[in-house]
């Protein structure tokens, strides 16, 4: 009976954390229904509230501002838009910030979050997976001798928490291990882990 319940918990677990996430992301994304007028949601004109309406309708509002604003009367809106943004004291700054972020990670041309790497932490007898997300910029690089990258190393099993430490290149390793791969064997605590690959390639050597 014992091995029973275990095979029922591995098989229905996944499903149920999988369900759940996804239904709160879903009932997240449904909050956009508030903006829409009264007379216009689904509750006034049919009745009953629709399940994931909110969710294609932020998809959909995300897709048409992308398809909007990629072309030159689009793109001189957005330019615009971000010069009367960056003339309001607070919003200019906290603007400007979250910005940078996103471009940096979201672009496609991007070095963020490409490169899973092995690095000695919290000490030089342990070691663990970061990702390589640049180098130190601004006055820091002025105080550091030698030559330094920038890391994230993510919190297990939750990725979304972390540190961001500067390393010295010759201390970072690359992996030959994809972003995906790597973020699984985090999350799963190192039980799901990696196949096989080549030997590791010491950034410093290229």
């Amino acid at each position: 009976m014992r091995k029973y319940f275990i095979t029922g918990l591995l098989i229905l677990v996944p499903l149920a954390i999988t369900a759940w996430v996804l239904n709160l992301v879903i009932s997240t994304m449904d909050q956009s229904l508030l903006f829409v007028p009264e007379r216009w949601q689904p509750r006034t004109l049919i009745g009953f509230d629709i399940p994931g309406l909110g969710t294609v309708l932020t998809i959909l509002i995300v897709f048409l501002t992308g398809l909007l604003t990629n072309n030159l009367v689009g793109n001189y809106v957005v330019k615009l838009w971000e010069k009367l943004l960056t003339r309001i004291p607070v919003v200019s700054s906290l603007y400007s910030s979250v910005k940078q972020v996103s471009d940096t990670l979201f672009s496609s041309s991007g070095n963020a979050f490409r490169k899973a790497v092995l690095i000695p932490y919290p000490h030089q007898n342990s070691y663990t997976i970061a990702f390589l997300t640049g180098t130190p910029g601004g006055d820091v690089k002025n105080h550091l001798v030698g030559d330094y990258v920038s890391v994230y190393i993510p919190t297990t099993p939750n990725p979304t928490s972390g540190f961001f430490l500067m390393m010295a290149r010759k201390d970072v390793v690359e992996l030959d291990m994809s972003v995906d791969a790597a973020l699984k064997y985090i999350v799963s605590m190192g039980v799901v882990a990696p196949e096989d690959a080549p030997k590791a390639i010491e950034i410093a050597s290229k």
